[in-house]
């Protein structure tokens, strides 16, 4: 096996373990991810009247986002605890869906997009659970609400 061919965070014994970055230089790091959550067109139009019986739903995502991008490290096991810069929340509303962006940018020996990853998914998630009861049918089921297209957009290094 070749040193491109190794596994990186398993030992020849086949033990997990972090990937040493120490000798790495330091580099400003941005990265963008992005996803969606599928909804009924009344929940989004409850959503943009602030009509919701939990609270302003997009403030409390945006909250989630922030908090989930600065904890990546105590729930991703192989993450680095990384100096966290910046990050950015964009919300887009459309008719059946809620769009957000994650922006994380850190100065550092490794990368941030599982960060913003993080911050996409559990803001998606604290916005499902702000509109779980519009959301449900008479079932108590969730027929039309979906999380989905969770992504990358883009990643950036530039030494400093």
């Amino acid at each position: 096996m070749s040193d491109e061919d190794e596994l990186t965070h398993t030992t020849a014994d086949g033990d997990v373990q972090m990937v040493d970055v120490g000798a790495k230089p330091d580099a400003a790091r941005r990265a963008v991810a992005r996803g969606e959550i599928r909804l009924t067109p009344s929940t989004v139009e409850a959503i943009r009247a602030d009509g919701i019986g939990k609270g302003d739903v997009l403030a409390t995502a945006r909250i989630g986002a922030i908090q989930a991008v600065k904890h990546t490290w105590e729930t991703i096991p192989m993450c680095h605890q990384i100096p966290i810069t910046n990050v950015d929340t964009a919300f887009a509303v459309d008719d059946d869906r809620v769009e957000l962006r994650v922006a994380v940018e850190t100065t550092g020996k490794t990368g941030c997009e599982m960060e913003a990853l993080e911050g996409v998914t559990t803001g998606l998630n604290v916005v499902w659970d702000m509109v779980k009861a519009a959301e449900k049918d008479a079932d108590g089921e969730y027929p039309d609400t979906r999380i989905a297209d969770v992504e990358v957009v883009s990643k950036e290094k530039r030494e400093v």
